[in-house]
């Protein structure tokens, strides 16, 4: 079987090439003598990570390429991620909502098939948006979702005609290897309390950074913790963390991970951890992964979707009613519930791995 796989692949994000290699991998676990082309950014890079053929995914480069691959595929997977969306700015063509759209209306006029896999959904506001995805997401032959909110919104913005399954987010089938190339890289003691911090960069609510900062604090003063930023999507992360950090009294008392390590070795760190306080969602996937209790800092619906099904979602906060005085409370109660919690995310993680296993076995009843 020939496969395409398009999505926000070979930009540095962790929680996208997670995506990517968790296709990958159980690709190849369930279907004989898979061939694989994958569209990304970084294609040279990408082939030596994935061992898969890539070509160029702008269009500014190997377009032929494109079409030929296209051509020559059974199987366009569109995904996962949070590919359909207009949060970018959407100007006729450019922008990442017609650009993957695109890619799935070539792969049909090239024979192939189309499915959107394991995606978040939305969100589309934009007039032009919402026409482009009535008129070419319509097209595709089969959608699968990571939540039931994307299968309502799919259905709000008039796509109906694909059928259209709620699974979850494919990571959770993701394989962990082990390595522990993230914790060798710090000065740590043995008997350290671990708190892993993912944060990244937010315009509309930047006092959220400050809010933080006092929580962590405080945390350090009366629970012992040792908090280390995880930066999911290379410097901009990096850069988020700092700035957390120039709020903080305690900083001395934090570490900062490079923003270059591998998906698996930043699990294998979360897993590491007593607890996450996380925005970016595949550190909340992680740490779910890894049985790890987790207080989620939503800033778009697909986090509270993933933290209302982690079990996790009275620990956590939208982030604009993020306050500093209930986080620390929050943490303290996670903290000390650490192993009844754990055993309760560990569960919830289960029901979410065959779920998103259920992703492969669809894609194979369908398309084999």
């Amino acid at each position: 079987m020939r496969v395409v796989v398009s999505g926000f692949y070979g930009l540095g994000n962790t929680g996208d090439e997670a995506i990517l290699e968790a296709i990958v991998d159980n690709l190849r676990n369930e279907i004989d003598d898979v061939d694989i082309t994958v569209f990304s950014l970084s294609p040279e890079q990408t082939a030596r990570a994935h061992n898969v053929k890539t070509v160029y995914r702008g269009w500014r480069h190997q377009n032929k390429e494109k079409v030929q691959a296209l051509r020559q595929a059974d199987l366009l997977i569109s995904g996962g991620g949070g590919l359909l969306q207009d949060t970018y700015p959407t100007k006729f063509l450019f922008g990442p909502l017609p650009y993957y759209l695109l890619i799935a209306f070539l792969a049909k006029l090239c024979g192939a098939k189309v499915m959107f896999f394991s995606q978040g959904i939305g969100p589309v506001t934009s007039a032009w948006g919402k026409i482009l995805m009535k008129v070419f997401a319509n097209r595709a032959d089969f959608v699968t979702v990571r939540d039931e909110y994307s299968k309502d919104y799919l259905h709000q913005l008039g796509v109906t005609r694909p059928e259209t399954v709620v699974t979850a987010d494919i990571v959770f089938a993701f394989q962990k290897k082990e390595d522990d190339a993230c914790m060798k890289s710090l000065p740590l003691s043995a008997d350290e309390r671990l708190v892993a911090v993912s944060v990244r960069p937010w315009f509309e609510h930047g006092d959220y950074y400050e809010k933080l900062a006092q929580s962590l604090d405080e945390l350090i003063a009366s629970e012992g913790i040792t908090p280390v930023f995880v930066p999911m999507e290379g410097h901009h992360d990096v850069n988020a963390s700092k700035r957390v950090m120039e709020h903080m009294k305690r900083a001395d008392a934090c570490h900062l991970l490079a923003g270059d390590f591998t998906p698996n070795q930043y699990l294998n760190f979360i897993g590491d951890c007593e607890m996450t306080i996380g925005l970016r969602l595949h550190s909340l996937i992680f740490s779910a992964l890894t049985a790890v209790p987790h207080i989620g800092i939503s800033y778009d619906k697909k986090v509270e979707s993933l933290l209302k099904r982690s079990g996790m979602w009275d620990y956590s906060f939208r982030l604009e009613e993020l306050d500093s005085v209930k986080l620390t409370a929050h943490a303290r109660d996670v903290l000390a519930r650490r192993d009844v919690l754990s055993k309760k995310v560990a569960n919830h993680a289960a029901s979410m791995r065959r779920d998103a296993l259920e992703n492969i076995e669809l894609l194979k009843k369908k398309f084999m």
